[in-house]
C-alpha cells in the first residue's frame, strides 16, 4: 500500500523528523535512536542519535522484516529486549543492529490516517537498561510527529491570504486582542483531525489576519500553515521554546519554520518577519 501525498524528501519534515529522533532518545531514555519516512511499506533511516558508528546508515526496513517491520505491520510499538536472540522476529538486519552494539531495541510506529508513516527506534547497548524505558513518553514523541506530519500533508500547496474583501482596520487593546486569538485558533486547528473542521478553523484565523494593517499593494506572499502558526506566536513575544509548548513542536522545528517563513518574506530577523507578515495581511 503507498503512502499518502506527503514526501518524506521534503528538507524542513527531514528537520522535523531528525528532532522527532533527539527528543524520542531524551524521553525514552535510549542511549541510541534513530527512525525513517516509510514509503511503499519501506522505513529509510535518516536520522540519529548517539549512534558512534555507520552501521546504520542506509538502513531500509521492510514490512514484517525485523523488529521495526513488526511495528509496521501490527500497528503497535514492539520491544525486544534481547534483540539478536529475540525468536519473534526475523533478522534481515543484525548485522546493521549489532554493528552498533545494540542489544535492547524498541521500534514505535508514526501512525496517521491509519497508516504507518515513520518509524522512530530507541537502543540500548545493555541487556538490562539501567534507566526505566518510559514507552509512553515515547509515544508522545510518535503522537506528536504524526501531528506535524498531518499538518504537512493537509496542504498540497502553501496557502496565501483569504480572498475576503479589504481588511478592517483596528488599533489599541482591540487589536491586541485580536492577534491573541488569532494565535490561539491557529494552534487549535493545528491540532484538529477532522480536515473539514480544520479548514474551517483555519479559513476563521485568515479572515481575522485581515483585521491587521495590510497593503492590499505588496506582492503576495505564500507561508505555509505551520509557518504563519509560527509567526502568530512569534508576534506575541513567545519564545521558540514557548512557541514548541504551543504548537507541540520540537524548539529546532520552531526555530526551521522562522528561518524558512523569513527567506520568504526577505528579512533578517523574527521581528521584521512578522511586520512583512502583517503587511500581507497574514497576521492581523
Amino acid at each position: 500500500m503507498g503512502a499518502p501525498t506527503t514526501h518524506p524528501e521534503a528538507p524542513l519534515l527531514l528537520e522535523t523528523l531528525s528532532a522527532a529522533v533527539q527528543e524520542f532518545a531524551r524521553e525514552t531514555r535510549f542511549p541510541v535512536a534513530f527512525g525513517g519516512f516509510n514509503t511503499d511499506d519501506i522505513t529509510r533511516v535518516t536520522a540519529f542519535a548517539g549512534v558512534r558508528t555507520g552501521s546504520l546508515t542506509g538502513l531500509t526496513v521492510r514490512a514484517d522484516r525485523g523488529l521495526g517491520g513488526k511495528a509496521m505491520t501490527e500497528h503497535r510499538a514492539r520491544l525486544a529486549p534481547d534483540y539478536a536472540r529475540s525468536s519473534l522476529i526475523t533478522h534481515d538486519y543484525d548485522e546493521q543492529i549489532g554493528g552498533e552494539g545494540i542489544v535492547t531495541l524498541l521500534a514505535m510506529p508514526v501512525i496517521v490516517g491509519g497508516e504507518v508513516r515513520a518509524v522512530l527506534y530507541g537502543g540500548s547497548r545493555e541487556r538490562n537498561c539501567s534507566a526505566p524505558i518510559r514507552l509512553e513518553a515515547g509515544a508522545a514523541v510518535a503522537r506528536a510527529l504524526a501531528r506535524e506530519i498531518r499538518v504537512q500533508q493537509s496542504v498540497s500547496a502553501p496557502r496565501g491570504r483569504t480572498p475576503v474583501g479589504p481588511p478592517v482596520p483596528l488599533g489599541g487593546d482591540a487589536l491586541e486582542l485580536v492577534r491573541g486569538e488569532h494565535a490561539e485558533l491557529r494552534s487549535i486547528a493545528a491540532g484538529v483531525d477532522d480536515a473539514d473542521v480544520r479548514d474551517r478553523l483555519t479559513a476563521l484565523a485568515d479572515r481575522l489576519a485581515r483585521l491587521g494593517e495590510s497593503d492590499p499593494t505588496a506582492d503576495a506572499v505564500q507561508l505555509s500553515p505551520r509557518e504563519v502558526d509560527v509567526l502568530a506566536h512569534t508576534a506575541l513575544g513567545a519564545t521558540n521554546a514557548e512557541i514548541g509548548r504551543s504548537l507541540q513542536l520540537a524548539e529546532n522545528t520552531v526555530k526551521s519554520y522562522l528561518r524558512t517563513a523569513m527567506a520568504k518574506l526577505e528579512t533578517n530577523t523574527r521581528h521584521a518577519a512578522v511586520a512583512a507578515a502583517r503587511r500581507q495581511g497574514l497576521l492581523p
